[in-house]
């Protein structure tokens, strides 16, 4: 019996892949926080797009590699796209089996791979129906509308 549950337990790590799945997701940040009980991860969600409006389905929750050092320059990006509202292209891979059984490398199984900016000024969808010119403010007019001067007049 005990030979059966080793080669059971030998076959499970052997199917482990760090590499279970690659994709792409676009859409806009809305958390990026560092946390963690034991071991401290980025961690982040963003709200995916599609053709420039929001989805209606959940957040895709993603989490930068504890076990790579390589990924400063990609944090810095996600801060300022937190707070500038930009639209991303996250790039990615998920693991499966007990590459991150404990947790230890990230939250979640998805693990970004390279961030890339695609729009800046995501959170404007009308810049492009505005003039090459840019106006400027004049004036400014208050209205008060007396509601009983408004009866009169109805009557």
């Amino acid at each position: 019996m005990k030979y059966v549950v080793i080669i059971l337990a030998l076959l499970m790590l052997a199917g482990c892949k760090e590499n279970y799945s690659n994709g792409e997701k676009v859409g806009n940040l809305i958390e990026f926080t560092r946390k963690g009980v034991f071991w401290d991860s980025w961690e982040g969600r963003l709200n995916l797009t599609q053709t420039g409006m929001n989805t209606s389905g959940d957040p895709f929750s993603f989490s930068f590699d504890n076990d790579r050092n390589d990924q400063d320059s990609l944090i810095s990006i996600m801060k300022q796209a937190q707070v500038a509202g930009w639209k991303l292209k996250i790039r990615y891979h998920s693991v499966w089996g007990f590459r991150n059984f404990f947790g230890n490398r990230g939250e979640t199984d998805y693990f970004v791979d390279d961030v890339t900016i695609l729009d800046k000024d995501f959170a404007n969808p009308l810049k492009h129906l505005q003039p090459s010119r840019s106006g400027r403010v004049v004036d400014t007019v208050y209205v008060v509308i007396d509601k009983n001067e408004l009866r009169k007049h109805l009557k």
